[in-house]
């Protein structure tokens, strides 16, 4: 079985039991980034503890500099 999310609006199917280190895997950004979960903030010590659930909306986030 697999669990269909969003992941930076973009529709993905990840093992049943992912969590969203699991998410930020199946993109492998570049550091540094933030993510988010339902427009909620994950820190990076919990992205391997933080169950996924259907249909959540995953953000990873890189800061944009600029002046």
């Amino acid at each position: 079985m697999t669990l269909k999310v969003l992941i930076n609006r973009q529709p993905h199917q990840l093992p049943q039991d992912a969590t969203v280190a699991e998410a930020v895997a199946a993109l492998n950004p570049r550091p540094p980034f933030a993510v988010a979960v339902n427009t909620q903030f994950v820190p990076k010590s919990e992205y391997a503890s933080r169950p996924l659930d259907q249909d959540d909306e995953v953000e990873i986030i890189a800061p944009v500099t600029g002046g």
